[in-house]
């Protein structure tokens, strides 16, 4: 499907490249969300016909407006009631019904595509008349009042964090255990009377059926909570509006999909969704009501809003980091370098609080569920134990080491990354199905107890019983006092595995027991990673690089003669740091992880290297596992610079065009007939001085925002009815938080045939002060406006202060550096 490109909408003589058409819609069939498939549709019913044209005009709704359209001056740019699609709000978009042909056998998806199903989020408080009464009303207390509750909140989510994590780690030890107890027992049962096959079974037939309900759940109710979440927190503090990220369906579906996942003996871990349930408590408590529940605690409601929700779920995403390792300052590192695009001073002592709360609250309650009430000795959910620095120091000779650690680290990180890239591609093509994505779950689940099965019985790695430093120690066919070393990798939750690798003593692992584990939990956790449940990829990779780094330096203490710096341990530690950072690319907050969670600020030094050494190694072949899922999916996301080659851009080039615009008193009729059209569903109107005169330049008034005019519209705020004896009660900012964020559709709002010819007086209601760029403005001035501001629309206007076009995420976003130099992405529905 292609339209012709506007000739409204001049283009500048000089492009640095042949650049495609912004017209050529890719042919996408079908959306891809997530999890493979689009689950916006739950609330409101279908909509006849809504299709989206491309952001530069072309299109059903640019080519011709309906009947009411008049323009006010001659300019090509400025079309009043002419639409082009400037940006999507998703509460609108909810409406779209998937097609007939619901799911065809293949989706053909291109990673050069930019999705248009992403909506934008507000995080420029609209400063109309009503916002400036309201602050102004506002004294010192009040303030103080504001700022006390903002601590509160950042208090109770640290709780609420700190509780879910126990949760967590109390529910996979106890079904954990239950599962591993039946599975030794059965082998030691056929053992000695023959008839393995059957033990091998029955731990299949238990990984599958628990992976499966937790693939079901994921799937079928919620699949946003599919994977660690760790790529769609980060878009939404981009500024990316991700559907239903931080419902409160999604957190009970993510809390038991990742217990499951855990049990059901997948390669994953369950600390990277505890950022995501972090995120989504946040999200809930700020806003003092549960949409979802539709109850609402009439508390909290100055925080209805973009920007401070934006706030406290990076305090969210921080105290689950803080909870899931016990390391509050690598929560506060994380969300400052993975999540938060927008930052302020007075956040990170907040965020750092809330930090310190759930690491708080996880120690005291698994310490009186340890049975050691006063001892808070357990400070996340993951304890890599203390490591000597007397007897494990390092020497000046072993920082080359160190280097070509994280040097190995960043090649296999980049393997892992491009294979999972491509069996990522497969699956949004082929397995998009809810049904085969279970079936796919299941398959890997069976596969991983049959690899390990496969690989304990193989084993002839007996090592000695000594008291109890194995839980489940499987004699197999190891003679009496001795135990399967192999065994003790695959009966373990994945924590308790790289613990037993970080601190065994030397002689606990044969190198040919480590070497196939590392091989075969490699292809496992690239495989595992992108299925539809809740699982994070943080402790498998960590696993990995724990494994092959204790080879590393099993090898080392050979070459050395058993030379005593080569400790098979702390080789373990580097490998695992350096893993983890080639697959991920973290490096500052990963540092300080790593440093709290192991207690010990020796090794800060050569982590630092290893981290480092990797994420540069990674990042010449390929990107980050997050960037890369990220981009597969066709977010709009923002990095922190425009592309390096892109100042031969303007913003001429690159904004929309051309816009509609509202007289600052419309005609009700109007306002409708635009919001209505499914051709086209903008979010921000630029406001223009309503002028009798057409020859008259319309200079811009303000801006004014889809949700706002659904308000008025619903509130029927009309010059005629406020004329009138009726005694009408005057709208207040609590009407538009009342609300937020899921505003009723345009369909759901009844407007009679007299109403339509009232009009509305937008000048209370709009922003009298927008940001604007002269239309000459190059586009890395642009990008760096728009993002540090956390904007959503940019109006474009010529030396005459008359609108000529509207800069929106998604015009940015377009234009990235690839191989060749600079591309311009296609738009798609998908």
């Amino acid at each position: 499907m292609s339209s012709p490109e506007p000739d409204a909408v001049p283009r500048a003589a000089a492009a640095p490249a042949e650049r495609p058409r912004p017209g050529r819609m890719a042919n996408v069939a079908k959306k891809v969300s997530w999890s493979g498939r689009d689950r916006d549709e739950e609330d409101e019913p279908p909509a006849a016909g809504e299709t989206t044209p491309l952001l530069n005009g072309a299109g059903p709704g640019a080519a011709g407006g309906p009947p009411h359209s008049r323009p006010i001056t001659h300019s090509p740019f400025l079309r009043l009631g002419k639409l082009s699609s400037v940006d999507l709000d998703d509460d609108v978009r909810e409406l779209e019904t998937e097609a007939t042909n619901q799911f065809p056998s293949e989706i053909p998806h291109n990673e050069k595509l930019l999705s248009l199903k992403y909506e934008s989020l507000d995080y420029d408080n609209c400063e109309n008349q009503l916002f400036l009464e309201e602050e102004r009303r506002i004294n010192h207390t009040a303030f103080r009042t504001v700022e006390i509750k903002r601590w509160v909140i950042c208090a109770m989510i640290g709780i609420l964090t700190g509780l879910v994590a126990c949760f967590i780690d109390i529910v996979v030890e106890k079904l954990a255990g239950l599962k591993f107890r039946v599975v030794k027992d059965n082998i030691d049962k056929f053992t000695e009377k023959g008839g393995l096959s059957f033990s091998l079974l029955l731990w299949a037939i238990l990984n599958s059926s628990v992976v499966m309900v937790g693939s079901v759940i994921v799937a079928f109710i919620e699949p946003v909570a599919a994977g660690s979440g760790i790529p769609q927190i980060k878009c939404y503090l981009n500024g990316v509006k991700v559907p239903h990220v931080v419902r409160l369906k999604t957190l009970v579906i993510k809390v038991c999909g990742v217990i499951l996942s855990v049990v059901g003996g997948l390669a994953v871990g369950k600390e990277g969704p505890m950022i995501h349930s972090g995120a989504v408590i946040a999200a809930g408590i700020s806003q003092g009501r549960s949409t979802s529940l539709k109850r609402d605690f009439k508390i909290f409601e100055y925080f209805r809003r973009d920007t401070e929700k934006r706030d406290f779920v990076s305090a969210g995403a921080a105290a689950g980091v803080s909870a899931a390792f016990g390391a509050p300052v690598g929560g506060v590192l994380f969300s400052l370098e993975e999540g938060a695009s927008f930052w302020n001073q007075f956040l990170t002592w907040r965020i750092f609080f809330a930090s310190m709360i759930s690491t708080f609250t996880l120690n005291s309650i698994l310490s009186f569920y340890h049975g050691n009430p006063w001892d808070l000795s357990s400070p996340g959910l993951i304890n890599f134990g203390r490591f000597d620095s007397e007897k494990l120091g390092y020497t000046f000779q072993e920082i080359p080491i160190f280097i070509v650690m994280g040097v190995v680290g960043g090649i296999l990180g980049a393997i892992f990354n491009a294979l999972n890239y491509w069996l990522t591609m497969f699956r949004i093509r082929y397995i998009h199905r809810p049904c085969l994505q279970v079936i796919e779950a299941m398959l890997v689940a069976a596969v991983t107890a049959a690899v390990g099965f496969v690989m304990i019985y193989c084993s002839s790695d007996c090592q000695p019983l000594q008291g109890d430093s194995v839980d489940y120690p499987l004699q197999l066919f190891c003679a009496d006092g001795e135990y399967n070393s192999m065994a003790t990798a695959f009966f373990n939750t994945p924590e308790k595995s790289v613990v037993s690798l970080f601190h065994n003593p030397p002689g606990s692992y044969n190198p040919m027991t480590l070497g196939m584990f590392t091989l075969m939990y490699f292809f496992l956790a690239c495989w595992t990673y992108g299925l539809t449940v809740s699982a994070g990829v943080f402790i498998p990779s960590l696993l990995i690089g724990a494994a092959w780094g204790r080879l590393f330096g099993i090898s080392l203490a050979y070459l050395t003669s058993g030379a005593i710096w080569a400790d098979p341990g702390k080789y373990a530690l580097m490998g695992a740091a350096a893993q983890l950072g080639g697959i991920v690319r973290m490096t500052l907050s990963l540092t300080v992880i790593m440093m709290e969670a192991t207690g010990n600020v020796t090794y800060g030094f050569p982590i630092m290297l290893a981290l480092m050494t990797a994420k540069i190694v990674g990042d010449y072949f390929v990107e980050g596992l997050y960037d890369m899922h990220i981009q597969l999916q066709s977010v709009p996301f923002l990095h922190w610079e425009a592309p390096v080659t892109s100042h031969s851009l303007t913003a001429r080039e690159v904004m929309s065009a051309p816009v509609t615009c509202l007289r600052r008193i419309e005609k009700v009729g109007t306002v409708v007939d635009i919001l209505s059209d499914t051709s086209s569903n903008h979010n921000g109107f630029p406001v223009v001085e309503s002028s009798p005169d057409p020859t008259q330049v319309a200079g811009l008034r303000g801006l004014i925002l889809r949700s706002q005019l659904i308000v008025l519209l619903k509130h029927k705020v009309f010059v005629e009815r406020a004329s009138l004896t009726l005694v009408q009660r005057r709208l207040k900012l609590k009407d538009f938080r009342d609300a937020y964020p899921r505003f009723p559709p345009i369909q759901s709002i009844h407007v009679s045939q007299d109403e339509r010819e009232c009009m509305m007086d937008l000048t209370e209601f709009m922003n009298p002060s927008p940001y604007t760029v002269p239309q000459e403005a190059s586009l890395p001035r642009v990008f760096k406006l728009f993002r540090a501001l956390g904007l959503r629309h940019l109006v474009v206007v010529d030396n005459r202060n008359e609108v000529v076009g509207l800069v929106t995420r998604k015009d940015l976003a377009r234009y990235r550096l690839g191989k060749e130099g600079l591309e311009e992405l296609s738009l798609a529905q998908t």
